[in-house]
Formats: structure tokens, C-alpha cells, sequence
């Protein structure tokens, strides 16, 4: 029976409908991908040239900027989204906060609002290369080249920190949104909190006043570890789970075992976990699919958060229900993907 469940972090609600991937050919798999064109790769090792003077690099042997020898490169987005400010000062990226909030003319005032607003959208938009390999996923990097350009993602989102928010976000396969196969991710640093992540931010919050000081997410952990239905796997770090209102199937949360409010603040990355999770979801599935990951973290003026990652497979495109209301239905049951998780063999 369909059933209607409430996220616990977002206040959001998702229908869940297990029954529809019991149809023919209704569960979902993934196919392998394509073998990247070397030659034709921008973020390759030695094709420096091919993208803009970078901002920071991983060189363990040293070596000259804008060559070969580095781990993982961090260079402006070539089309960015969010236009920079004059510097990368301080202050400059204070500046930025300043000039890109956009108010709601309907928040303030009694008089006639002005309905069209609008400003130019600035903040900072880079690209984090994982290896200097030409591989396309995450689980390619191994254990440890996942902990080294997870580093490289944490120092990355510290010198934003000016800013209210930073998104980070990996896209893999070009159905969910990655124009360039080679691992990369993509690092927004935002002049506003976004809608959902300050809804989290509320949640949070009124959930340690309510508990005299307890934080939801490991509050949510714990019962997830007690309850175990929707446990995927669990290490000295952190811990892995398909969340109670998954939004669609096979979607993870690593969260770390102890919070802590930013993933910027030193700490568990949880690298091993989140690559024995990608192990996992290629084994269920035939193959790795194409993916979206991100990591929530906490904005400014949090008072009680928790970072996870999020990890959602492109199994099913979203549609008119999920378009038109912003009500997601999942086929897959979190319960029945995260036994088919713990099952299969990392």
C-alpha cells in the first residue's frame, strides 16, 4: 500500500509506493559507461592548457603551476554560474554577501511591491578535478584518492566562508547533468542560504529547543541504528543509511558518527564509507549509475546542524507530480534498497 512519509530533516513529504517496482522491468539497473577519450579530455594530466589558470592545486613532488604532478586541481568554472567579485579577499568576498542578496519585495512594507526584482547573481563557481586520471566516478579514485580530493573539497569550501553558504556537488553521467565525464566537482559559494537548506537550518533548531539541546540528525541516526530496516553499513567514522522519506531509489545519507555542524570544521571525512557505499549501489545495480552527490552543510547562522552527504541515483526522471508540486514518488521502497545494499558484497 502507498504510503505517505514525512522527511524528518526537510518537513517535506514523499510517497512511497514499493508495489510499483514489482511491474516487469519496473526495478531499476544501471549499464557501464563509456571508456573517456583521453586525447579528448581537458582535465587530464598534462592538458593544463585546456582550462583557466588554476586557483589551487595538490602537488605532494611540488612542481609549477598550471603543469603536471598534482594530485587534484582547482580551477575557475569556464561558464560559471555566479559572476566573482574584484578580489578574493575577505573583504571582497564580504562585498559579494552584500551586493547579491535579493529581497522579497512581499517580506517588508505595506505599500505596492515591486513584483519583478532582480540583481546580478555573484558568488564564486569552481571546479574541483578529483585525479589526474581519466576515470568518470568517485569509486575509480579508490579509498585513498577519494580521502585526498574529499580534502581538497573541505579547504576549498573554508576560503568561502565569507560567504552564507557553500554547495558542493559531483554530477556523474551525463543523465544527471555532468557535460564532462572525468571526475570532477563543482564548489558554489552562495550569497544567500537557499530555501531548503535554511528550512533544515529551522528544523534543526527547533528541534534542540524542543530536546533541550539535542541534535536532530544524530538523534535520527540513532534511531536508524536501533531500528536497523534502513541501515546500509557503518565504520569507525560514519554511517550510511537510505533515509525513512527516500525521494527516489537507492538514495543515501553518510552521515558522521559524532555531528558536526560544518563540513569544513576538521574531522571524519567519512571517504571509506562513501566509497564502500558506491561499491555496494554498482554491485545491486550492474554497474554504478549515473548520480547525483552532494554535501549539506551548515549555513551561516546555524545554531545546531549536522553535515551529511547526500546520494541520489538517476533511476528515474522525475515528472509532472514531482515538477508540478515538488511531491516526489519513489517505486523502491528505502527499506528494500538498503537490504539489497547491505547484501551485496563491497
Amino acid at each position: 500500500m502507498p504510503e505517505l512519509r514525512l522527511d524528518p530533516l526537510s518537513g517535506l513529504r514523499v510517497i512511497v509506493a514499493g508495489e510499483r517496482s514489482d511491474r516487469p522491468g519496473a526495478f531499476p539497473s544501471a549499464e557501464g559507461r563509456p571508456e573517456i577519450d583521453r586525447e579528448g579530455d581537458p582535465f587530464a594530466e598534462g592538458h593544463e592548457d585546456r582550462t583557466p589558470a588554476e586557483l589551487h592545486a595538490l602537488r605532494p613532488g611540488g612542481g609549477e603551476a598550471n603543469g603536471p604532478g598534482w594530485r587534484v586541481r582547482v580551477v575557475p568554472n569556464l561558464y560559471p554560474a555566479l559572476s566573482s567579485g574584484a578580489d578574493g579577499s575577505a573583504g571582497g568576498q564580504a562585498e559579494l554577501r552584500r551586493a547579491g542578496l535579493v529581497e522579497d519585495p512581499l517580506s517588508t512594507g505595506r505599500e505596492q511591491p515591486e513584483l519583478l526584482v532582480g540583481r546580478e547573481a555573484v558568488g564564486a563557481h569552481e571546479v574541483i578535478v578529483n585525479a589526474p586520471e581519466s576515470v568518470d566516478s568517485l569509486l575509480d579514485l579508490g579509498v585513498d584518492g577519494l580521502a585526498t580530493a574529499m580534502g581538497v573539497w573541505r579547504e576549498r569550501m573554508r576560503a568561502h566562508l565569507e560567504l552564507p553558504y557553500r554547495h558542493l556537488i559531483v554530477n556523474e553521467g551525463r543523465e544527471a547533468g555532468a557535460s564532462l565525464p572525468h571526475t570532477h566537482a563543482q564548489l558554489y559559494a552562495l550569497p544567500f542560504v537557499p530555501a531548503a537548506v535554511a528550512r533544515e537550518r529551522e528544523r534543526f533548531t527547533a528541534y534542540r529547543e524542543r530536546t533541550q539541546g539535542r541534535n536532530l540528525l544524530e538523534d535520527l541516526v540513532v534511531e536508524e541504528v536501533k531500528r536497523a530496516e534502513r541501515l546500509v553499513a557503518v565504520d569507525a567514522e560514519a554511517v550510511a543509511i537510505c533515509p525513512f522519506a527516500s525521494a527516489a531509489p537507492f538514495q543515501v545519507q553518510v552521515v558522521p558518527r559524532r555531528p558536526v555542524a560544518q563540513f569544513e570544521d576538521d574531522g571524519p571525512l567519512g571517504a571509506a564509507l562513501l566509497h564502500e557505499v558506491l561499491e555496494r549501489m554498482a554491485g545491486v545495480l550492474g554497474a554504478l549509475p549515473p548520480l547525483n552527490m552532494w554535501v549539506r552543510t551548515a549555513p551561516s547562522g546555524a545554531e545546531s546542524f549536522c553535515w551529511r552527504i547526500e546520494l541520489m541515483p538517476r533511476l528515474a526522471q522525475p515528472a509532472g507530480l514531482e515538477i508540478g508540486t515538488g511531491v516526489w514518488l519513489n517505486a523502491v521502497t528505502p527499506e528494500r534498497a538498503a537490504e539489497a545494499l547491505r547484501q551485496a558484497t563491497p
